[in-house]
């Protein structure tokens, strides 16, 4: 007479193999459906990468053409600066009883001292000389610059037995009440539009002229 062996909870070994070949069989197919979750989303990640490639590449083109649009502007700007508002400075500051001869755009190099700045207009004469920072629309930094802009030529006149009264001047397309303010602050003239021509205001009173 056949037996069937059993388990001690009363299964057969048949039964218990054939729950391990199923549980093995869920878990090879619960495997592949990972693997196959796993590889979608590969896939997704791949194609959003590729995206944001073809975005950053767009995005890089579009700030290389506002860059280019940006120098265009400033190239402009710095014509009109040259060709319109350094010949009538002279005039302007004439008419606060300065009489400068000469003015230029200057650019200093001097490596052996590590000064090293420009200057968008530099009016001068045989006593004074006045330094304008030129800005579209200045801001505290820019003024702040500039005062250190004042020190480097303060430096670099001496090195070189200039003994003339430095000066200096902020001028701006768009000049803010509060930068004006500040500028004026610190000592330095400010340059603004004015109906078809600029104004110059002087500092005065507790602002004096800050002299270098």
């Amino acid at each position: 007479m056949e037996t069937t062996q059993t388990t001690g909870e009363g299964l057969t070994f048949e039964k218990v193999w054939e729950q391990m070949r199923e549980t093995d069989r869920r878990m090879k197919a619960l495997s592949e459906e990972v693997w196959e979750q796993i590889r979608a989303t590969d896939r997704q990640m791949k194609e959003t990468d590729q995206r944001m490639e073809a975005a950053n590449e767009k995005l890089r083109e579009q700030m290389k053409e506002t860059d280019r649009r940006v120098g265009a502007i400033t190239n402009r700007f710095g014509e009109m600066v040259e060709y319109m508002i350094i010949p009538n400075l002279l005039a302007k500051f004439e008419e606060l009883g300065f009489t400068f001869t000469k003015a230029n755009r200057t650019e200093i190099k001097d490596r052996e001292h590590s000064l090293f700045l420009e200057v968008d207009a530099l009016l001068e004469n045989g006593d004074k000389v006045m330094a304008v920072e030129i800005k579209t629309k200045p801001n505290g930094d820019d003024i702040n610059d500039h005062i250190e802009r004042m020190g480097k030529l303060r430096t670099y006149a001496d090195l070189h037995n200039d003994r003339r009264i430095y000066l200096g001047a902020v001028a701006g397309v768009v000049f803010s009440e509060s930068e004006k303010i500040h500028a004026l602050k610190k000592g330095l003239y400010v340059i603004e539009p004015s109906g078809d021509t600029f104004a110059i205001t002087e500092p005065k009173g507790s602002c004096h002229p800050r002299e270098w």
